[in-house]
């Protein structure tokens, strides 16, 4: 279920886990009645007023309710019975609810007045209520599922899944650009100076920071490295920062920069998945698609949600970085390019006019229309959207996608060249993209796992090399935002999946070309804009960078603090799938108050 400011929905409890939403706002929810019989084939609906409120509390059988029968050889297999008792405003009630591979059912009185309520039905008994509700719906008229879902192909379409909505309190931030360095950039090389790794480089690692710990790519007792960049303060806060990022010196007064970062993975894909969905494996809804599936687009013919990729390759963690999981896939973000068709396959075919696509997409959506009435399924609706998106992000996309457009000096500060697929191309994009209102940009550049293997990902030359590629760029769209009047309620954000070690690498620790592996430990990002403050540091590590003094600040509180700019309690922003409700930041996480301006 979507939590939404106001909502007035009531929730019962019974052993084992049972989660019953009977009302929202004092309208009937899901309610029907199974009768007993040959198995269960008769039901019929019940209008319950007023609003029900309390708590389940679960009883052993065979304290059954009177009169009430299940059969479990039936419809309802692998059944189990769990007789309860609810206390409710009007008085008790009693229901008997039973467990099946499809979800829970129940039957309940309360003062009298019966319902029934069901969780997670199975998708045969689902089809049998939603054949039987088209038969009641289907001589609604103007009120029939199907009305509504045509009423999509209207000048004026009834709200859309991607229709603008307002937030659980007053947002800083409007919308989000994400600026992920795949790859996990060696923060004590750019932002976390050590002074004391440096006197101590070339010793051997303490034993106490080794004992009971694993490593990527390093066994046996590593080499302490100092970092060979050379530090220095910037801005009015002195924050440090080093030769390799020159460019980012002059954000020094705009960023947050957050030094106590931590998470709980060491390899990229799953860190990647962690720090997007909330968990490190495939199948959660991205930060992305909680954003859109909680906000809307503020743009009806552009993607909520906008993904682009440079340096030729796709992040460890995959397209499940930005997708929709469990949730609708309207809110899953939409991959642009920079050259050649800025959207795969939204062109039309050969021999296809623009008349033609109109007529063959009014043929589709009357057939989805016909399949949502019969069956009600989310997807169906989502379709409806996405076809109808389609067709309108090929007169607006190709627009918004065309940085050529833009003056000469604004090409020159970004260093952006149109028609080429480069970083900084897709940063001008992304101030583009938020301009149109599009609600969250996300970009991936690959090519930051510096573990020295080659002179392409070392420290000195490899570094130089990476960060003049995405420095300028990254400077100049915060400098852009801040000129237009955009960055007061656009949050940009600049890090990695996790940082990199204190001591050498394993395989390359005999090399000249020197590297760090994988440390989920310790690691910074920085953020400007979007209601946090500027030239402000937070948190620091120990002075040999092995684990957090202070303020730490795990993965999990940094998305909660995303949502809360964003006007999400966390805690409310959920999904209903598989019989709870999950979130992006799972059971977890804090919003960090300190860094909000």
């Amino acid at each position: 279920m979507r939590a939404t400011p106001g909502s007035g929905s009531t929730r019962l409890f019974a052993a084992p886990m049972l989660l019953l939403d009977l009302l929202d706002g004092g309208n009937p929810k899901r309610m029907q009645t199974w009768m007993a019989g040959d198995g269960w084939r008769r039901f019929d609906w019940v209008m319950l007023s007023g609003r029900a409120e309390g708590s389940f509390t679960a009883f052993e059988p065979p304290l059954l309710t009177k009169g009430l029968v299940w059969d479990t050889s039936g419809l309802l297999t692998e059944g189990t019975l769990a007789p309860a008792l609810s206390q409710g405003r009007n008085g008790w009630g009693a229901s008997v609810l039973a467990s099946s591979s499809g979800g829970w059912f129940g039957n309940a009185v309360n003062n009298g007045a019966r319902c029934n309520v069901w969780e997670g039905m199975s998708p045969r008994l689902e089809h049998l209520h939603l054949r039987t509700r088209r038969q009641f719906l289907g001589a609604a008229g103007q009120f029939s599922l199907g009305a509504v879902a045509l009423q999509a192909l209207a000048d004026k379409p009834a709200a859309g899944p991607l229709d603008a909505r307002a937030p659980h309190h007053a947002a800083k931030a409007k919308r989000v650009i994400y600026l992920h360095m795949s790859g996990a950039p060696p923060h004590l090389d750019l932002f976390d100076y050590k002074p004391e790794l440096v006197k101590r480089g070339g010793q051997e690692c303490p034993d106490s920071f080794l004992k009971g710990r694993t490593f990527a790519f390093t066994s046996g007792v590593p080499k302490l490295l100092g970092t060979p960049r050379h530090f220095e303060r910037h801005g009015r806060a002195g924050m440090w920062m080093s030769d390799a990022c020159p460019n980012f010196h002059r954000l020094a007064d705009e960023i947050t920069l957050v030094r106590s970062m931590h998470t709980d993975q060491f390899n990229h894909a799953p860190a990647e998945l962690l720090l997007f969905t909330g968990h490190s494996r495939q199948g959660r809804p991205s930060m992305g698609s909680w954003a859109t599936y909680g906000l809307g687009s503020d743009n009806q013919n552009l993607p909520g949600f906008v993904v682009l990729i440079s340096s030729g390759t796709q992040p460890s963690g995959g397209q499940g970085c930005w997708g929709s999981g469990f949730i609708p896939s309207v809110y899953q973000g939409v991959q642009c390019r920079s050259k050649g068709d800025p959207v795969l396959f939204v062109n039309d075919p050969p021999g296809m006019d623009r008349a033609l696509r109109r007529r063959s997409l009014d043929a589709l959506n009357e057939l989805n229309a016909l399949q949502a009435a019969e069956l009600g399924h989310p997807e169906t609706a989502t379709r409806i959207a996405q076809y109808e998106l389609a067709y309108r992000m090929q007169a607006s996309v190709p627009e918004v996608m065309n940085i050529g457009r833009e003056p000469a000096k604004v090409l020159e500060a970004y260093g952006a060249k149109p028609g080429e697929s480069s970083f900084a191309n897709n940063c001008l994009l992304a101030r583009r993209l938020v301009e149109q209102g599009v609600r969250f940009v996300q970009l991936f550049d690959w090519g930051w796992d510096f573990h020295g293997t080659s002179a392409s990902n070392g420290l000195t030359d490899g570094l130089t090399q990476k960060m003049a590629e995405t420095d300028r760029p990254v400077a100049a769209l915060i400098t852009d935002l801040k000129q237009r009047g955009l960055l007061d309620d656009t949050l940009v954000i600049w890090g990695g999946e996790f940082g990199r070690t204190p001591f050498r690498e394993g395989r390359t620790a005999a090399s000249q070309v020197l590297g760090r592996d994988h440390y989920p430990d310790c690691f910074s990002l920085f953020m400007a804009g979007g209601g946090v403050k500027a030239g402000f540091e937070y948190g620091a590590t120990d002075e040999l960078g092995f684990s957090v003094a202070e303020n730490k600040v795990h993965v999990h509180d940094f998305q909660a603090t995303v949502l809360h700019l964003l006007g999400f309690d966390h805690e409310r922003l959920t999904a209903r799938f598989q019989g709870r409700d999950y979130r992006l930041t799972d059971i977890h996480g804090h919003v960090v108050r300190d860094l909000l301006a």
